[in-house]
């Protein structure tokens, strides 16, 4: 069996370019909304991120401040 006559129904290139045009803006829009999920996602990670540092700098100044007092008595 030919490659070529096997594959032959599953590609199809129409004569006509302007078909591809729903193609083209509905490819457009799916990267517009992907792009603008990876920001939104970027941005509540940066923000949950901070918030993480933020914990982790409050835990430390705590056990520091006990470790001082500790060592104090």
């Amino acid at each position: 069996m030919n490659l070529i006559a096997l594959y032959s129904g599953f590609l199809y290139f129409p004569e006509d370019k302007s078909a591809y045009i729903p193609a083209v803006i509905e490819f457009a829009i799916l990267l517009l909304l992907c792009f603008l999920v990876f920001k939104w996602v970027k941005r509540i990670s940066k923000k949950q991120a901070n918030k993480a540092k933020e914990i982790e700098d409050r835990i430390l100044h705590e056990r520091q401040h006990n470790i001082e007092n500790s060592t104090q008595e």
